[in-house]
């Protein structure tokens, strides 16, 4: 059936179910014919499915269409290649999101104690046109940065700073942001020698207490306690092909089945 045909239908029974619906209405002051409220329903029934079907027939905007490719890709990404999407090196770090996002970013440094943490980066800066305090973990854009950055995994130092700043937001009435991207707290003896789950538990226990808006938004990496002692917020919100999870997929594996082989079966429970 072409295009004016179905239009034509479609008038028709539209038209029919106007007078049958007036019909039903005057039904106790008006003689109404006993099938009328049969007709009614089939014909409601059938200008349905010829609606449903022309509008799956009609070609979508590019805009759908490109929504609906999105989606269907979406579905058959797997648990682990959404790890590693989250992983990806050409994905942003917190400081591309500052530069792209925010304005005249003031970054501060050092956690008054012990030394700088490059894996943890924090400051002002202006958002929609407000005053915030942002801070986020840090990778590196190449090995060398990496290395300096030890791959996004701060130590104490590195909560000890993002605390600090926070509660420095706090003292100004400044709401907070903190941008999410770890796969965990650095796990080396010097971390562990400066006390590396104190620092954590400081970190959540002082995030709990501020009094100022906090916001918190995972942008990649989101690994076990070194996620979350930057993760207490009033809304947490996730980008796409992110992950949060209680421990890293390797760590995972290597705890259950001695085998971080195995790390795509962890990722998917």
């Amino acid at each position: 059936m072409n295009e004016a045909k179905i239009e034509e239908l479609i008038a028709e029974l539209r038209e029919r179910l106007v007078e049958l619906e007036w019909l039903v209405e005057k039904g106790p002051k008006l003689p109404l014919p006993s099938t009328a409220a049969q007709e009614l329903a089939e014909l409601g029934g059938r200008l349905g499915r010829i609606l449903e079907s022309k509008s799956k027939s009609e070609p979508k905007s590019d805009e759908e269409g490109k929504e609906q490719a999105q989606t269907q890709i979406q579905a058959q990404v797997s648990a682990w290649e959404r790890v590693r999407l989250a992983r990806h090196p050409s994905r942003p770090t917190t400081l591309d999101y500052i530069g792209m996002l925010m304005d005249d970013f003031y970054e501060l440094h050092g956690d008054r104690l012990y030394g700088d943490d490059g894996a943890i980066v924090g400051g002002l800066a202006k958002f929609a046109g407000r005053t915030v305090v942002v801070v986020g973990h840090q990778k590196g854009r190449d090995p060398e940065e990496n290395r300096l950055r030890r791959w996004g995994m701060p130590g104490p130092g590195g909560y000890r700073k993002a605390l600090r700043i926070m509660r420095l937001g706090e003292r100004f009435g400044f709401p907070i942001i903190t941008l999410i991207d770890t796969p965990g707290a650095y796990p080396g003896r010097e971390a562990e020698e400066h006390n590396i789950g104190g620092a954590i538990a400081d970190s959540i226990q002082g995030m709990l207490h501020l009094r100022t808006p906090i916001v918190v938004a995972v942008i990649g990496e989101g690994g076990s306690g070194g996620a979350i002692a930057l993760g207490v917020g009033d809304r947490c919100i996730m980008l796409e092909n992110a992950y949060y999870s209680v421990i890293s997929p390797e760590g995972c594996a290597a705890i259950l089945w001695r085998a971080q082989e195995k790390a795509p079966e962890a990722a998917v429970a």
